[in-house]
């Protein structure tokens, strides 16, 4: 009800909520392709610096490129394994140093595996949750601190629809996403307990989008559930770190996915069957 509230009030022109961005420090892992890289152009004309993390050099190179064309003021490229948790502190310490403290944080950097529980190793497992949920940790554990002894920043973390309900061949990926929204929705609380209010959080929970990271995945159900544009996607990612906007979940339908808690399960199964999610998956992710 009260995430409701709060996008009926986001639908109000941005001209209410102008902001100069002009300066700010924005860095976005997972920014080679896909939603990051669009993320970087649609931010780009307001003036911003951009820090890109990937471990695709060349794409990385070319988001680059496009940024600068599309007039973002400065932009700083660096190799770096999310993945890793050495990597990731070292090349922080070398962006505090040659290009100051992170304002904007946008964690984007995510894989999806599509394997039945069964099916995964555990090396799946601890692969999707140092991509998906430790990458995240690592990041808000080395640029936070600056934000809080200035009282001033912006994290935003990709999470998932997925996030909100058990999904089929999704179990990794399900379990990841729930961590982020529960790490996210506890450091939003600490910061508010501790009068951080300038620092703001936001949580991205959409339903599939068409990158690399779902090829294959065609929606059963697009009109209640499409499978958005990586382009369309940024543009709404921007608009709510714009608005200050603490969830942002895409298609409206994916709230139907919070009613589970009202809902016996048998029910929430036979919605999923409804939607065919399962030959969804089945078809974009059970190929030999």
């Amino acid at each position: 009800f009260f995430l409701l509230i709060e996008n009926m009030f986001c639908i109000l022109p941005l001209s209410l909520c102008k902001k100069c961005y002009a300066g700010e420090i924005v860095l976005i892992t997972g920014s080679a392709n896909g939603i990051g890289r669009q993320v970087a152009l649609k931010l780009a004309p307001l003036g911003v610096t951009l820090v890109l993390w990937d471990i695709d050099d060349e794409g990385n190179k070319e988001t680059s490129r496009l940024a600068q064309l599309n007039g973002a003021g400065q932009v700083f490229v660096y190799h770096c394994d999310c993945s890793n948790r050495e990597d990731v502190y070292q090349q922080a310490d070398k962006v505090k140093k040659e290009v100051g403290d992170v304002t904007i944080l946008i964690n984007n950097a995510g894989i999806l595996i599509g394997k039945k529980f069964c099916e995964l190793t555990d090396e799946d497992f601890e692969k999707t949750f140092k991509i998906n949920f430790f990458s995240q940790v690592w990041t808000c554990k080395a640029f936070l601190p600056a934000m809080v002894a200035c009282n001033r920043g912006h994290l935003v973390s990709t999470a998932s629809g997925a996030g909100l309900l058990g999904l089929y061949r999704l179990s990794d990926y399900c379990a990841s996403k729930s961590a982020i929204i529960g790490m996210m929705e506890a450091i939003n609380s600490e910061l508010y307990h501790e009068g951080k209010c300038g620092i703001k959080t936001t949580i991205i929970c959409p339903y599939f989008i068409s990158t690399g990271l779902s090829k294959g995945f065609k929606s059963k159900r697009p009109c209640l559930f499409p499978v958005y544009d990586p382009e369309y996607a940024a543009s709404r990612i921007v608009d709510a770190i714009k608005k200050k906007q603490f969830y942002l979940i895409m298609p409206p339908a994916v709230y139907l996915l919070g009613l589970k808690i009202f809902l016996p399960r048998k029910a929430v199964l036979l919605f999923e069957s409804f939607i065919k999610f399962p030959k969804s998956m089945e078809e974009a992710f059970g190929r030999k």
